[in-house]
């Protein structure tokens, strides 16, 4: 499983790269702040909202501390997916949140 830290997403996002994430916490937790263009798709809704993802395309999956990510990028990997987990979670992050 291919990893990033989210220092790394912050400054690829300073740069102005276009990110696919995707935030795999609960609505409630989401509520709290997400990474700007982010897309809230928690780990139980995963398996069942893959069909909105495409393949052709890189996601970089994010939760609190890097574990419920992980187990997405896992998941997806599994189904021909291209994902990258940011291994250090939102705990880490230190950009701006929306």
């Amino acid at each position: 499983m291919r990893q990033i830290t989210a220092k790394d997403v912050e400054a690829l996002l300073n740069e102005g790269k276009k990110l696919n994430i995707i935030d795999v916490r609960e609505v409630d937790e989401v509520r709290a702040g997400k990474i700007p263009g982010a897309i809230n798709m928690p780990l139980g809704l995963v398996e069942f909202r893959m069909h909105e993802l495409d393949k052709s395309k890189e996601y970089i999956m994010v939760c609190r501390s890097g574990a419920r990510s992980g187990r997405a990028s896992q998941f997806l990997e599994s189904y021909g997916f291209k994902v990258i987990n940011m291994v250090d979670g939102m705990l880490a992050w230190e950009g701006k949140v929306k």
